[in-house]
């Protein structure tokens, strides 16, 4: 999920969002300021060789370990000191590091007892709550307020994740931890110009799926509908970064947008070259973890044997139908700010920026063949043929028409309803974020996006089917799981990069908020 994007629609063209990631971040990202003693980098520049030796020679199970170390003293003299070591064995660099950092090991164990589910859940949130930082410790980036953190190996707030988060955090009665998290992803915004994926200064090149727009409407469910002109100057700083480059753009494809001609769209010669480049390579795994699903058939080819390869990924040429939806959602979202302002002007500009989306998503994302929303692979000019829960965000936020949506409710019946809810995709590939497993979110996206539309039947058999399996894993274990096998429930979920976590942020609010119903 954390490991190593998205289009307008004008006169003569529809510019789409897709999936780019560059290798680093922007020039003015690149933070090598001094907050007093403390150097804010990425680990590789923070660390030096005593980086690129810990990773090479693998001193951890977890890659993600050493890079979250926090150092004792001043990171110059510990890379000082370690360049004048002599002995230079993976048991003399273990020996250093435990010697001049503080190792995170599993910070999250929590001793079980007999509470219900609902209550586990509760305390889970004091567990998983983290302090305002008042200063940068190793690559953690401060934050000026407590935040809760998904627990396992994520030390640290993640983007989309806290919007599932906070729908139980909002049923818990959490309402100051809400604003809080709020406000810490509004003075990222403000700070760096967009919501990195999460604060660590490894993530400064990427963000996630932007939610920001759906934790503000969450605050104001609580607070009032003020909150949203409260946060309009960031809401369109959000925007404009997933925007940048949309009014100059002169090429096909920059940065996150794509141009597509409003009508018959050209062919293109597709150059399929088997010996990429390493740069090539990591631009779409970065592009793929900026989506949230990483990995996904949804970025992948099949080799030669027909099998999906992570080798084959190809983020970069997708228009994914899921960001395009969250961009309609935050350009609706920014009119409805803008009209409490009383800026009828910005607030008509973003209605037809939303509704040109709106066309545009439907253009390109509806497949009325396959009864379902698809992405779109812009450089080969055609939708993808696979089949994924993200074919519901159109339902979720109200975008595709009803016979759309019955036609998507009946795929959803017939391709991806299990026994413990539904498979994120129908492909078993070996990639976490593929069959057999059911993510939290997806499953409150898919339940919402069915009531929308009527389809409440549906709807609640997805609901009581993960929710117990939530329950009967949690009665086993006494844990709430990042993810779960939804369709043999005697095993665990499978593939990825890394374990199954518990903790488990997005887990833990889809369960409340569900419950409670």
């Amino acid at each position: 999920m954390k490991n190593v994007i998205w289009y307008k629609l004008g006169h003569l063209f529809l510019i789409l969002l897709f999936l780019s990631c560059k290798i680093g971040p922007e020039p003015d990202q690149e933070l090598k300021a001094l907050e007093g003693e403390v150097e804010i980098l990425p680990p590789d520049e923070l660390y030096g060789d005593l980086f690129f030796d810990a990773q090479t020679k693998e001193l951890y199970d977890d890659s993600k370990t050493f890079v979250d170390v926090v150092p004792q003293y001043n990171v110059g003299l510990i890379r000082q000191r370690y360049n004048m070591l002599d002995d230079t064995t993976a048991e003399s660099i273990s020996e250093f590091i435990d010697q001049h950092f503080v190792v995170p090991g599993n910070d999250f164990e929590f001793k079980t007892d007999s509470s219900s589910i609902k209550l586990h859940i509760r305390k889970l949130w004091g567990v998983l709550k983290r302090p305002a930082d008042d200063r940068i410790s190793g690559t953690l980036i401060p934050l000026p307020n407590p935040y809760i953190v998904p627990g396992g190996r994520f030390r640290e707030i993640y983007y989309w994740d806290s919007y599932f988060t906070m729908l139980g955090l909002m049923e818990d009665g959490e309402i100051e931890t809400i604003r809080n998290m709020v406000d810490n992803f509004a003075y990222l915004i403000n700070e760096y110009g967009f919501i990195p994926n999460g604060n660590r200064t490894y993530y400064l090149g990427r963000s996630q799926p932007p939610f920001f727009a759906m934790m503000v409407k969450v605050l104001a469910e609580a607070e009032g509908e003020k909150v949203l002109s409260d946060y309009l100057p960031e809401l369109e700083r959000e925007y404009n970064f997933w925007m940048d480059g949309s009014t100059e753009l002169n090429e096909n494809a920059f940065r996150r947008v794509v141009k597509m001609k409003d009508g018959e769209i050209p062919e293109k010669a597709v150059v399929k070259n088997p010996d990429r480049t390493k740069e090539e390579v990591y631009r779409n795994l970065r592009a793929g973890a900026e989506s949230g699903w990483d990995f996904s058939s949804r970025w992948l080819n099949k080799d030669e044997n027909g099998k999906f390869d992570l080798s084959t990924i190809h983020t970069t040429d997708i228009i994914p139908v899921d960001l395009n939806s969250l961009l309609y959602n935050l350009e609706m979202t920014i009119a409805q700010a803008a009209d409490l302002t009383g800026d009828e002007s910005k607030a008509n500009e973003f209605r037809k920026k939303a509704e040109s989306r709106k066309k545009a998503i439907i253009k390109y994302h509806w497949n009325g063949e396959a009864g379902y929303f698809l992405d779109y692979n812009f450089r080969e000019n055609e939708m993808t043929e696979r089949f994924s829960l993200a074919g519901v965000y159109p339902l979720f936020f109200e975008i595709a028409n009803q016979q759309q949506a019955d036609l998507v409710a009946a795929k959803i019946e017939e391709v991806f309803l299990q026994p413990g809810g539904v498979v994120t995709s129908p492909y078993n590939t070996g990639e976490q974020w593929d069959a057999p497993n059911g993510w939290a979110p997806l499953q409150w996206l898919a339940i919402e996006g069915l009531r929308n539309y009527g389809r409440n039947e549906l709807a609640s058999e997805i609901s009581s089917r993960w929710l117990k399996l939530n329950k009967d894993v949690y009665q086993r274990t006494y844990k709430m799981l990042e993810k779960y096998n939804v369709e043999d429930l005697s095993k665990e979920s499978g593939g990825g990069e890394y374990p199954t976590q518990d903790g488990f942020g997005w887990t833990n609010g889809v369960y409340q908020k569900l419950s409670s119903e």
